[in-house]
């Protein structure tokens, strides 16, 4: 017999105060995000606790939405261990000393990872005059500076993006990513990578997205000195961010 429409016999009711499918809520802050905007924290079989940037281990896993600093704040003071217990149901939770440094490092290790996927897939060139070219003639979606890149390249290229149209993708110039050229060179398998310009309006927002997180957790006040990654590659207020599948 098919069941009738209304009839909710047989189905789960969404508790009280739950937040919406597809958000989890930060255990120190309570407020709520998206997944891909929250950074997961997994139970090990030992009861270490361990990032889990892409969501993918197995388990419980317990959500955080705050920065370093309210990190390792609510870490020393024991909040953190309390919020993680309740989450996990189990008072047998062991928090490295370095879980923040931890954190910091796997969210700056999948940014460079997205660069070289996007290297791989063709989406990604580098070399100063490839990508002015390429910024010039209006290609460029997004386009990265390492930390150590001389100020007049910068100049250089940022000019020709705008000639580009950065303005109309929501950008006035290019991001300075939070590495320098030796890690940029070896993230990509290349050598000298100074500058990055994305040519695909979807590969730009999963760039833009994974540097995001990594620098909302080094500092949530701070932005990279460029246009807020977290506007659109295609002008801003039309965000559409990479999401990794995952467990909740």
């Amino acid at each position: 017999m098919r069941k009738p429409r209304n009839d909710t016999r047989g189905t789960l009711a969404k508790p009280a105060g739950a937040p919406p499918s597809g958000e989890r809520t930060c255990i120190l802050s309570r407020r709520t995000g998206t997944r891909d905007s929250l950074v997961r924290l997994a139970l090990g079989p030992d009861g270490e606790v361990a990032p889990d940037v892409r969501a993918r281990a197995d388990g419980r896993g317990a959500w955080i939405g705050v920065g370093r600093t309210a990190l390792d704040e609510a870490q020393a003071k024991g909040r953190l261990k309390g919020a993680l217990s309740r989450a996990f149901k189990t008072g047998e939770v062991r928090l490295p000393a370095d879980l923040g440094e931890r954190i910091e490092t796997a969210l700056r290790q999948s940014a460079l990872d997205r660069l070289g996927l996007e290297a791989r897939g063709g989406t990604l060139l580098h070399g100063s005059e490839r990508v002015e070219t390429a910024a010039r003639s209006g290609k460029v979606h997004l386009l990265i500076h390492a930390s150590d890149a001389g100020e007049d390249g910068r100049k250089r290229l940022d000019a020709a993006w705008r000639v580009g149209g950065s303005l109309d993708r929501g950008f006035s110039r290019g991001l300075v990513f939070p590495v320098d050229r030796t890690i940029l060179s070896m993230a990509l398998g290349r050598e000298n990578v100074v500058h990055i310009a994305l040519t695909d309006a979807a590969a730009a927002r999963r760039v833009a997205h994974a540097i995001a997180r990594w620098q909302a957790f080094i500092d949530p006040d701070a932005g990279l000195d460029g246009a807020s990654v977290e506007e659109s590659a295609d002008g801003p207020g039309s965000v559409d961010v990479y999401e990794d599948e995952g467990n909740s």
